[in-house]
C-alpha cells in the first residue's frame, strides 16, 4: 500500500495560512488519499445498512392489509415502505424483482363485502364508556319493590329513594334485597343509582304488599284497541284462577317513549290484595315494562334505484331461526361487545338480556337465569367461576344452553342456533349443520 504519512506531513510544514495556500494544500491531501483509496483494492466493501423502521412499516401494512383487504391507509403504509427499501442499492439490485410483484399485489387489493360487513359491526362492538362510580360513597339499602319501580328504605324503615323500573329491570330486584346506592346528582330524573346488589333479608308479611306478575305478555290487536290474553310461551293471563283479556293503553307506560303495537312484549303487575282485581282488572294491573323489540315492518314496493341497496343490507347469510320473542341471555363480561350480540338476537326476534359473566355474584346470576328460555356464554368475556355457576343455573331451570368460543359475529349467531335447535353446546370438532333461509 501506498505510504502517504510522509507526503502530508511535508504538505503540511510548507502551507501558510493564506486562502490560496491552504486551497492547493487541501487539493494535494485530496489527491494522495485518492491514490492510497484506489491502492486499497484489497478492503472489503462496507456493509450496506437496511432501514429497520421502514422493514416494521412495510410489515405492519401487509398485517393490516390480511386483515382487512383494501384498507388505503394500509395500502400506502406498505407501498411507501416498498419504495424506501427500493431505493437501497443491494436491496434493489437483489431483491427488486420481488418487491415489484409485492406492489402489485398490494395495488390489487380490494375492499371485499365480507369487510364492509365486519366495519358494520366493529363500530356496534365498541364498548361503552363506563360511568365512574366510588363504592366507597355507596350507602345501603333494602329494596321494596313497587308494580312500577322500587323504593330503598333505611334501616329505620324510613323511604329515601324512589326508583324507576328503566333503573332496576335488568338487575331483577325482588323486596328484601339489600344494595348499595348513591344519590343521582348528574341526572335530575333520578333520585338515586344503584351501585351493586350484596345481599337479602326475608322482610316481614306485614311491611310489603305482596306482587304477582304475568312476564313476557304478548299485545295483540290495532291502535286503540290492544288487549294482552296470553305471553309468548302461549301461557293465558289468569286472575284468581280466571282467563283475563286485558286491555292495555300506550299512555300507561311513560318511559322512553316506547309506543305499543301489535306484538309489543310486555311485562304486567298487580297487587294480590287489589280489591279492583274481582270488578274491573284493568284498573288495578300496571304495565311494568316493554321490551325494545323490533317489529316486522311492511316494504312498501321498493323503486329500481333503491333495489341495490335493499340487496347490500341483505348481503349477511341468515340462518333458518326465528326464536318468536323468547328470552336470550348474552353472558358477557364488563358489557364489552353487548350491542353487537344484541343486535344479533333482535335479528332472529328475540328478546336479548345482557348478563355480566365478569364479575356478578352468584346470587344476582341465579336470579336473572331462572328466567331466560336460552343463554348464550361466551367464554372469552366470562370468569372461570362464573362459566360453572351459569352451566349449573341453566341445567336446573331447565334453561336452553350453548357456547361461543369467540366474540365474533357467526361464532355467536352459531351458539344461538344450536340453543335453540337442542343440538350440542358446543360445536368444537363435529360437523353441525346449519340451515340458512
Amino acid at each position: 500500500m501506498f505510504d502517504y504519512r510522509n507526503n502530508l506531513k511535508r504538505i503540511l510544514n510548507n502551507t501558510a495560512g493564506d486562502d490560496k495556500s491552504l486551497r492547493n494544500s487541501l487539493a494535494a491531501i485530496k489527491m494522495i488519499l485518492g491514490m492510497a483509496d484506489g491502492d486499497n483494492k484489497a478492503a472489503p466493501a462496507r456493509e450496506v445498512q437496511v432501514d429497520a423502521k421502514q422493514v416494521e412499516l412495510l410489515l405492519t401494512g401487509l398485517a393490516d392489509l390480511i386483515t382487512t383487504p383494501g384498507d388505503p391507509a394500509a395500502k400506502n403504509t406498505a407501498l411507501s415502505a416498498i419504495h424506501q427499501l427500493t431505493f437501497t442499492s443491494q436491496i434493489g439490485s437483489k431483491y427488486g424483482k420481488n418487491l415489484g410483484q409485492l406492489e402489485k399485489a398490494i395495488q390489487a387489493s380490494n375492499t371485499t363485502k365480507d369487510v364492509i360487513n365486519q366495519k358494520i359491526f366493529e363500530q356496534a362492538m365498541q364498548p361503552k364508556e363506563k360511568p365512574k362510580r366510588d363504592y366507597r360513597k355507596g350507602k345501603r339499602y333494602t329494596v321494596i319493590r313497587l308494580l312500577s319501580g322500587c323504593d330503598l328504605i333505611n334501616d329505620s324503615n324510613q323511604r329515601v329513594y324512589t326508583l324507576k323500573e328503566s333503573q332496576i329491570h335488568s338487575l331483577n330486584l325482588k323486596s328484601g334485597d339489600i344494595v348499595e346506592a348513591v344519590p343521582e346528582d348528574s341526572n335530575s330524573n333520578y333520585e338515586a343509582t344503584i351501585l351493586r346488589v350484596v345481599g337479602f333479608k326475608k322482610l316481614p308479611t306485614t311491611e310489603i304488599d305482596k306482587i304477582s306478575t304475568f312476564k313476557y305478555a304478548v299485545v295483540q290487536g290495532r291502535t286503540g284497541h290492544l288487549s294482552v290474553s296470553r305471553n309468548i310461551k302461549g301461557q293465558k293471563l289468569r286472575i284468581r284462577g280466571k282467563s283475563v283479556l286485558l286491555p292495555v293503553d300506550s299512555s300507561q307506560y311513560q318511559e322512553n317513549n316506547v309506543q305499543l303495537v301489535d306484538g309489543s312484549i310486555v311485562d304486567l303487575a298487580w297487587y294480590d290484595g287489589d280489591v279492583r282485581l274481582k270488578k274491573n282488572p284493568a284498573d288495578a294491573i300496571q304495565l311494568r315494562w316493554i321490551y325494545q323489540v323490533d317489529q316486522p315492518k311492511s316494504k312498501p314496493a321498493a323503486k329500481k334505484k333503491k333495489v341495490k341497496v335493499v340487496q347490500d343490507e341483505t348481503a349477511i347469510t341468515k340462518l333458518a331461526l326465528d326464536l318468536h320473542y323468547q328470552r336470550v341471555g348474552i353472558a358477557v363480561g364488563d358489557n364489552q361487545n353487548e350491542a353487537m350480540l344484541e343486535s344479533i338476537v333482535n335479528r332472529y326476534h328475540g328478546i336479548p338480556i345482557p348478563i355480566d359473566a365478569f364479575q356478578g355474584k352468584k346470587k344476582v346470576m341465579e336470579n336473572q337465569i331462572k328466567d331466560l328460555d336460552i343463554v348464550i356464554l361466551v367464554t372469552a368475556f366470562a370468569a372461570h367461576d362464573s362459566t360453572w355457576n351459569i352451566r349449573e343455573f341453566a341445567s336446573k331451570y331447565n334453561v336452553k344452553f350453548a357456547v361461543s368460543s369467540s366474540k365474533g359475529y357467526q361464532a355467536f349467531e352459531r351458539a344461538l342456533y344450536r340453543a335453540a335447535k337442542g343440538l350440542p353446546a358446543y360445536e368444537g370438532n363435529q360437523t353441525i349443520k346449519y340451515e340458512t333461509e
